[in-house]
């Protein structure tokens, strides 16, 4: 099948604004597609597309940013270990319904209202959390995941931020490995339940758009975006996912 080079172009840019601070564009990928001629396949195939591209985009992401010196995996060591069954556990279960993305719009687009106001705060002290907190926030945001069919990125990032658990780059590249994770977790808990459907060919096509664009994403967030910008860049992510969820909930969304 021939794609317009509108969509590939569109998943593109949308690998590129996510990638620039280290989410792999999932809740992007699935609006973008929502919008296209593949909307009427359902949520069991663009579920699990937009979790594929979301592996190829965070990988990038976590390359680039480790590169740096911006990894820290004692910090999203205890995250991970619980998001992974718990992505797997949301990800199995059915389709979440109307009061999930009610809340679920309000907190994004919180937490962007807060990440505006904290891009005009410096600080160079992080405390992270304890151990027993970490696993109990991994659980929870990896379930979350699972459910809404996407990394996590969106949930964890704010969290670490606002928090000040980590600094906006290490956020970054902490959250590209969660993505990762949880994002494997989930195409596992889909296709066990029967709830996905995955098309290789257009997948591939799929792949090399969001390859290019995150690639030139992640390389500048990482190398040249200051940590305010990201700051920006992440809230901007962040209300991108909250209008898709709000759009889907009133049903403007097919």
């Amino acid at each position: 099948m021939d794609l317009q080079f509108e969509l590939l172009f569109s998943l593109a840019v949308i690998a590129a604004l996510y990638g620039s601070v280290g989410h792999g564009g999932a809740s992007g990928y699935l609006a973008v597609l929502s919008l296209s001629i593949f909307a009427s396949h359902g949520a069991v195939w663009l579920k699990p597309h937009a979790l594929c591209l979301n592996l190829v985009v965070a990988s990038i992401g976590l390359y680039h940013y480790s590169r740096r010196g911006f990894f820290n995996i004692k910090l999203i060591q205890p995250f991970i270990l619980t998001s992974i069954p718990f992505a797997y556990l949301g990800a199995y279960l059915p389709i979440i319904d109307w009061l999930f993305d009610t809340v679920l719009s309000f907190t994004l687009l919180w937490a962007a209202w807060r990440l505006v106001k904290a891009a005009n705060i410096d600080s160079n002290i992080y405390n992270p959390p304890s151990y027993i907190l970490s696993l109990t926030v991994g659980a929870g945001l990896g379930f979350v995941s699972g459910l809404v069919g996407v990394g996590g990125g969106i949930f964890l990032s704010p969290l670490l931020i606002l928090k000040r658990w980590a600094s906006t780059k290490a956020t970054a590249a902490v959250s590209a490995l969660f993505i990762i994770v949880n994002s494997i977790a989930a195409l596992a808990g889909a296709f066990s339940s029967g709830q996905a459907q995955l098309d290789s060919d257009l997948i591939i096509q799929f792949s090399i758009a969001v390859l290019i664009g995150g690639f030139m994403g992640t390389r500048f967030g990482a190398n040249h975006a200051s940590d305010q910008m990201i700051r920006r860049l992440l809230a901007v992510v962040l209300v991108v996912a909250a209008v898709r969820t709000v759009f889907d909930l009133v049903g403007l969304w097919p």
